[in-house]
This record gives C-alpha cells, sequence and structure tokens, in this order.
C-alpha cells in the first residue's frame, strides 16, 4: 500500500488484515439471522455492503463514517466560515450511501453518528449547518434520515473534533437480485463516473501536507482556489443514477465504489479475471496538487485516492455508451474507460504502465 498514506496514519496492509479477521468471526454469528427469518446472500463477505434475504426481499446495511476531513473543515472553518460543516456532512452521507448502492441497492433510510468533543461544537450555526448538510445530502439520495446519535465524548475525540459517520439500510428493487460480481463476464465495459475531488478518502494524506506547505490550507492553487477550499467540494452522490439505471437499464453486471484503496477497488471481486483500464479521467485539480507535492508516484497516487473517479458502473459488452448517456442527463461526467478480461485476478492501467496484483486488495476471509 501507499508508503506516504502510511506514514500519514492510514496502513491498509493492518486495516485489511483486521477486517478479514472481523468478517471471520461475523460469519460465525449468521445462524442468528437465519433463525430468525433472514438468509445471507452468498458473496456477502468482503461486499461493500452487508446484503441478507427477508421477507421476500433483498435488504442491505452498512456503517460508514468520513473519517478525519472534518478536520480539515474545523481547520478551515476560520477562514471559510461555519458552512464548511454543510459540505462535510453531505460528504459523510455521500460515504454511507455509495456503499449501498455499490451492491444494487437503493438507500431507504439513514440514521446519523455526530460525536463531538464537547456539545457546544455542535451549537449555533455550525449545528445548523450540519443539519443543513445531513438532509441535502437525504435528499439528493432519496432517502429518509431516521433519527441518529450525537455524544459529547470530550477525552475520546481530540479537542476541537467533530466526528461525522452513520448507518443504513437499503433495498434492491422488487424483481431484482443484489449486484455482487458473479454476474461479471468477460467482455465486460467498465464505466468510470466521475468524482468531484477528494471524497471522503485521503483526508489523513490532505492534513499531513497541508502542515508541510508555508501557507497551510491557505495555499494557492494554479486556479486560485484555496486548497482547503478545494478539499471540502463535496462528494458527488451516485444514488439517482443507479436508481435509473436498475429502472431502465442497461442492467450493471457489477458496481464500485471508489474510497478507500483508490482504483484497487476496481478488481474488488475475488474471481480470476483481469480489469484493463485503456483511459483514463480527467484528475482534479486538488488531487493532481497532492499528488505532485507529495511526490507521488502514479501507482502510489492510483491506489491511495481517486483520482477522478467516484464510481464504477460494469455493463454487457457494447453497453457502455449507454450508460455514458444516462449519466450525463443526471448531470455526471463518465467515460467508458476499460474492459474485463480472462486472466488473472489484476488491475491494468494502460496509459501509466502499472499493474496491480489480485493480492494487493483483499477483503474477503478467504482471500
Amino acid at each position: 500500500m501507499s508508503d506516504r498514506y502510511a506514514q500519514a496514519g492510514v496502513d491498509y496492509n493492518l486495516l485489511d488484515s483486521f477486517k478479514r479477521q472481523a468478517l471471520a468471526a461475523a460469519g460465525a454469528t449468521l445462524p442468528a439471522l437465519q433463525a430468525r427469518g433472514g438468509e445471507p446472500v452468498a458473496g456477502w463477505s468482503g461486499a461493500p455492503a452487508f446484503v441478507f434475504r427477508y421477507a421476500n426481499r433483498y435488504l442491505a446495511c452498512v456503517v460508514e463514517g468520513l473519517g478525519t476531513k472534518s478536520l480539515i473543515a474545523s481547520a478551515c472553518e476560520r477562514r471559510l466560515g461555519p458552512s464548511v460543516w454543510r459540505s462535510v456532512a453531505t460528504d459523510a452521507l455521500a460515504a454511507i450511501v455509495g456503499d449501498i448502492c455499490a451492491v444494487g441497492a437503493l438507500p431507504l433510510a439513514v440514521n446519523a453518528y455526530f460525536a463531538s468533543a464537547s456539545s457546544d461544537l455542535l451549537a449555533g450555526e455550525r449545528g445548523k449547518a450540519l443539519v443543513e448538510g445531513w438532509r441535502a445530502g437525504c435528499e439528493l439520495a432519496g432517502c429518509a434520515w431516521g433519527g441518529g446519535e450525537s455524544p459529547a465524548l470530550g477525552g475520546l475525540i481530540v479537542a476541537g473534533g467533530v466526528e461525522l459517520a452513520g448507518a443504513a439500510i437499503g433495498a434492491v428493487p422488487a424483481g431484482r437480485t443484489p449486484i455482487l460480481g458473479a454476474e461479471l463476464s468477460p467482455g465486460d465495459e467498465i464505466v468510470l463516473i466521475a468524482s468531484s475531488g477528494l471524497h471522503a478518502n485521503g483526508a489523513s494524506l490532505a492534513r499531513a501536507l497541508a502542515a508541510q506547505l508555508p501557507q497551510g490550507y491557505d495555499t494557492p492553487l494554479p486556479s486560485g482556489r484555496t486548497f482547503g477550499s478545494a478539499l471540502l467540494e463535496p462528494s458527488l452522490i451516485y444514488a439517482p443514477l443507479l436508481e435509473r439505471l436498475l429502472a431502465e437499464g442497461p442492467r450493471p453486471t457489477y458496481l464500485a465504489h471508489i474510497t478507500g484503496h483508490g482504483l484497487l477497488k476496481l478488481m474488488r471481486p475475488e474471481r480470476p479475471l483481469t480489469y484493463r483500464i485503456a483511459v483514463l479521467p480527467e484528475v482534479p485539480e486538488v488531487l493532481d496538487f497532492i499528488v505532485s507535492s507529495a511526490g507521488l508516484a502514479p501507482a502510489e497516487a492510483y491506489r491511495t485516492l481517486n483520482m477522478g473517479a467516484g464510481f464504477a458502473v460494469y455493463v454487457r459488452p457494447g453497453a457502455g455508451e449507454a450508460v455514458v448517456a444516462v449519466a450525463g442527463e443526471l448531470g455526471f461526467r463518465a467515460l467508458v474507460a476499460g474492459t474485463v478480461e480472462e486472466g488473472e485476478r489484476k488491475l491494468v492501467l494502460e496509459p501509466l504502465q502499472v499493474t496491480y496484483s489480485g493480492e494487493q486488495l483483499s477483503l474477503s476471509p478467504g482471500g
């Protein structure tokens, strides 16, 4: 994994090892679900969300958080104002529902978890912005805000800190089945949907970089926008695109939410398939700045950051351009980036002459 990201405090080798251990233990609890009328779906382990069947419907549930991007908001609030909290609340919501969408489900309800070092951090204009941002994210995703928790955890959370996270439940549309990778076949096309910038992954690296810059978050980018402002560009929410594709087609054979691990997520299914990317999306200015300023080699950058791709849709041969058209109608930029091939499990980024082996991403206990 990324040496610079590990130095910033995020070592995926350690985190993934823990995840595999946790999933193995989780598997031992499945009889409790079955005893109450539920049934886990094959391929649930290592998927972006837990999928199970209950009362003749496929449901998905997930818990996800924003990570340390809220610390960027806190550092930038003095100059940019409390509205920064609106964007990061939407970011957190986007991270949660993106994982629900990645299994072919649409979000139904989301609960918020706003934890702070002290209760005054959720008061006044900051609290108002958080509520507005979360509600706006729910409206974009088409889901209800069902409640949540807002504990004050002084001593556990760093002074001045706010942790934004939540849990969601979603449902696969009636008559449909979850999308967990079993339908993937050689020849399928890979469509990459553009990101808006950092999204919710890579904030620790961005924070470490800001600490090294003489002007910190006030450092101007080539466009004139400050580094901090660009980092806080709200994440995109892809639920409307999935809803349209499930209703009108073309039906995806797989979906990937590009978050932690960067483009390695394109080869998430534990199957002997090669994912060949022939065209890469335009890299947002803020990500290009991080890569160049931190001295990241292409192989490190694309396994750490989203590098302009926030979501991926896999479809049958010839259907990619239809996905691009639907995405465009909804305001998303997209491109047919590559194909799925027979062969060993690996990801090939042809424009960069970079290849990642399957061993570089293993999220299931048996992987």
